[in-house]
């Protein structure tokens, strides 16, 4: 049986509230639907809070915060969703792009807000940015960008690397492989396309890059490959093999490098609009956000065990730098 709320949070003081007042007022739900597991999304499920709190929900109107934990199972989305619907909650909030569209395939009416990587309007999500027009809103992080703009500086890292591994969740793959093979024709680069969606793929994943004696790996953005960081910082230290990729997270606990979107304020944006709409304000009036904060991560103990030297070029730009 499948286990749809791992556990629910209520916010705005309501376990204080008296029984007979909890009865005449009860507080509206927001859905928040992670790709991660309860445990790996604890920082990301408080951003997400503290955007809510900006916008006053918490000492105001107050709200249950609903959380559904994938751990990557994507295929309970469908059934997730129909009971959404089916308790018409308050308000849909999501930072991964295969829920974003399964909310909007499911409902019309209940406002949604995605945080997703590639663009909204290509893929239906919303007719413009700045005027969304429907039931959902939201931030677009430019995950496909951040991918072509990592490839550079993986071959600026490790200029000896001509045959680089992308690796994706086929459930979440977006356009990241296109991406970087655009990016690898520019640098002169061979890539193998690669996919795994649970533990024991993304440990046969490197049995075939040791195998096909591929030089680097490249790890695309997906909330449950960036929850297994553990599995590819031991499992690329054992192998010898520059992997960047999966947020800051991964490059504090051993990964290479990795650069992207700022995902901590991603979920504070997604936590303000979803406030906002629950104090009365459309998704169609609520343009659709450009994130402009990314970050360069990198570290540098394990570029000393893999034998490489970070130029000081990429040393200048980094935003943080694991010693």
């Amino acid at each position: 049986m499948m286990r749809r709320r791992s556990f629910i949070t209520l916010l705005g003081g309501a376990a204080a509230w008296p029984l007979a007042a909890r009865a005449q007022q009860a507080a509206p739900i927001v859905a928040f639907i992670s790709g991660r597991s309860a445990g790996d999304d604890a920082n990301y499920g408080a951003a997400f809070r503290n955007g809510l709190s900006e916008t006053g929900t918490i000492a105001g109107q107050g709200a249950t915060v609903e959380y559904h934990w994938l751990d990557g199972r994507y295929d309970q989305l469908p059934a997730i969703m129909a009971d959404l619907v089916h308790r018409r909650v308050a308000v849909i909030t999501t930072v991964v792009a295969p829920a974003a569209h399964a909310a909007k395939a499911a409902t019309a009416t209940i406002p949604i807000v995605f945080g997703v990587g590639e663009d909204p309007v290509s893929t239906g999500l919303v007719a413009s940015l700045a005027h969304p027009g429907g039931n959902a809103t939201g931030i677009n992080f430019f995950n496909v960008e951040a991918v072509a703009k990592q490839l550079f500086l993986l071959h600026e890292l490790v200029p000896k690397a001509t045959r680089v591994a992308v690796l994706v969740n086929p459930a979440n793959a977006q356009s990241t492989v296109q991406a970087a093979s655009d990016a690898a024709r520019t640098l002169g680069l061979e890539i193998r396309a690669l996919e795994a969606s649970t533990s024991r793929e993304i440990d046969a994943t490197f049995a075939a890059l040791e195998r096909e004696r591929v030089d680097a790996l490249l790890i695309a953005p997906d909330s449950f490959l960036s929850s297994r960081r553990v599995q590819f910082t031991i499992l690329a230290a054992n192998k010898g093999i520059p992997a960047v990729g999966i947020g800051r997270d991964a490059v504090e606990i051993g990964l290479l490098m990795n650069y992207g979107t700022d995902l901590i304020d991603t979920y504070r944006q997604v936590g303000i609009y979803a406030g906002q709409i629950l104090k009365g304000a459309r998704p169609a009036d609520l343009p659709v956000i450009q994130a402009t904060k990314f970050e360069l991560a990198i570290n540098l103990i394990t570029a000393k065990a893999l034998g490489l030297e970070v130029p000081a070029s990429l040393l200048a730009i980094a935003d943080e730098v694991i010693e």
